[in-house]
């Protein structure tokens, strides 16, 4: 990954052994007094019509502050944690062909530091591994002239390097990015952690009945791959599970995608690489929380080995599933990872997978889609705006139960015919497989949460804040905050 060194200090700003300077500021209608700090500044914004709105920004020249090449941001009218890290994120992003840069702010605009040093190293971001041309660079170092701790700092690049490990791992073309090059990318992030990883080759899948991830891999010459993590402090209170989706290239299988569709489908192991980014950061924060991950990773290929339309799959569980229809193959891989994950009984399930166009469908592109136990999903939405990251719950009808009836096996992999609800479709059947709290019959579900990220794992439209075109690394900070939340509550 590629990340700028981030420091701070409480000396004045600028430094002069910068290259360049952000000064941040709100709006001057709302704060215009915080602008006589810097002579000159009032008017030349007044003089280019600079309106401060929320990430507005602004190269300009006045020596009588500085001689540095100095950029001016806004915060906006109202000053948040997010308006802070989207303004300095999108300085930071914007501002190219300076090695050291330092980050100010205006009297009054200072009051989220910590928000500020994540979206500096956030918007710092870049992948630029197979340009021949890789043009001008972001800043290498950013110095924060802000009252920080370290612990401040060091989780801003805790958080920064788990989002910028999906966007890295999404990044890399299907080409080189195999099950078990993925398995083997899982092994190396973690090395230097306190976390033990297994990885399951076919043969061991096949062994002991991974039904789903070797139904959907089977059609693939590179064979499918199931990694588990386990970050497992001492003394900790919570056991919280996370399993991801992991295709690395989802051509649909026999039910094959339009060649349109197809493309960005490298995309769609975006779930296991945020299962894994958010292990990581968890066990480099050192959080008293233990965290077991479950990448279910496998190509999705037409073969004459691929399951075929009408096939039946025995999954992990001994469950029957009659797939329908190949391209709904994420929920497949996932039920065998869910009833892994159940088998350890663990005190919260999360699974996180770019599940459904249907999800774009209802919610657009920014929104993740939340379904699952009742508090539990309270919890995670909780964590999710604190983290300033967009969800929105969505129900799980019972009605529509009856639409995942098969009349050979115990259910169907899609409803075929039927484009309603789609989504929900989908947690109904990943529900099925989230194991009991104990043996008995009529016990409850573990708690359990499912993130769609269809529409939110992807951007494709103008850069904002951290966020450019591509990977967007969405629901890594808020399963951070999650678990943060749960080292606190224990």
């Amino acid at each position: 990954m590629t990340l700028p060194a981030l420091s701070h200090t409480t000396e004045t700003f600028p430094e002069s052994a910068a290259d360049a300077a952000v000064l941040v500021i709100q709006d001057p209608e709302v704060a215009p007094e915080a602008l006589t700090t810097f002579p000159g500044l009032a008017d030349f914004l007044s003089g280019v019509g600079f309106r401060g709105s929320a990430g507005a920004h602004v190269r300009v020249h006045l020596p009588e502050i500085t001689t540095l090449p100095l950029t001016v941001v806004s915060i906006g009218k109202e000053q948040t944690a997010a308006t802070v890290r989207d303004a300095v994120a999108t300085a930071v992003r914007t501002l190219t062909g300076f090695s050291r840069v330092a980050i100010g702010f205006a009297p009054g605009a200072d009051a989220h530091a910590a928000a500020a040093a994540e979206g500096a190293v956030l918007g710092g971001y870049r992948f630029d591994d197979y340009r021949s041309d890789r043009g001008p660079s972001r800043a290498d170092e950013l110095v924060l002239h802000a009252d920080l701790t370290d612990a401040d700092v060091s989780r801003a690049v805790a958080v920064a390097e788990a989002v910028a490990l999906v966007k890295d791992l999404v990044n890399v073309p299907a080409e080189w990015q195999s099950p078990a090059q993925l398995a083997d990318s899982a092994v190396d992030a973690v090395r230097d952690l306190a976390v033990t990883v297994d990885v399951l080759d076919e043969k061991q899948l096949e062994e002991q009945g991974y039904g789903g991830i070797l139904g959907v891999g089977r059609g693939s010459d590179r064979p499918a791959r199931l990694v588990r993590l386990d970050y497992s402090p001492a003394g900790a209170a919570r056991h919280i599970a996370l399993v991801g989706k992991g295709i690395t290239f989802d051509t649909g299988g026999l039910s094959l995608k339009p060649a349109a569709s197809m493309v960005g489908m490298k995309f769609d192991m975006a779930g296991a690489a945020t299962a894994l980014a958010a292990v990581r950061a968890i066990a480099a924060l050192g959080l008293p929380v233990r965290v077991t991950a479950w990448m279910c990773i496998a190509d999705n290929m037409p073969s004459g080995r691929a399951t075929r339309p009408g096939d039946v799959l025995r999954m992990l569980d001994g469950q029957t599933v009659e797939v329908l229809n190949t391209d709904a193959e994420g929920r497949l891989v996932m039920a065998d990872g869910l009833v892994a994950a159940s088998r350890e009984n663990p005190d919260v399930i999360i699974d996180v997978a770019t599940l459904t166009g249907a999800i774009i469908v209802a919610l657009g592109m920014r929104h993740t889609g939340v379904m699952g136990s009742e508090e539990a999903v309270a919890e995670y939405m909780s964590a999710a705006e604190s983290a300033d990251e967009l969800a929105w719950p969505l129900p799980l009808p019972d009605h529509m139960e009856e639409s995942l009836d098969s009349p050979i096996a115990d259910m169907v992999n899609a409803n075929m015919g039927d484009r309603s609800g789609g989504s929900l479709f989908a947690g109904l059947f990943l529900r099925r497989f989230v194991g009991r709290t104990s043996d008995e019959a009529d016990a409850p579900r573990i708690p359990w949460i499912h993130l769609d990220i269809a529409g939110s794992g992807e951007h494709k439209g103008s850069a904002y804040g951290f966020t450019e075109k591509g990977p967007t690394g969405a629901t890594v900070r808020s399963l951070i905050a999650f678990a943060e939340a749960s080292a606190k509550e224990a």
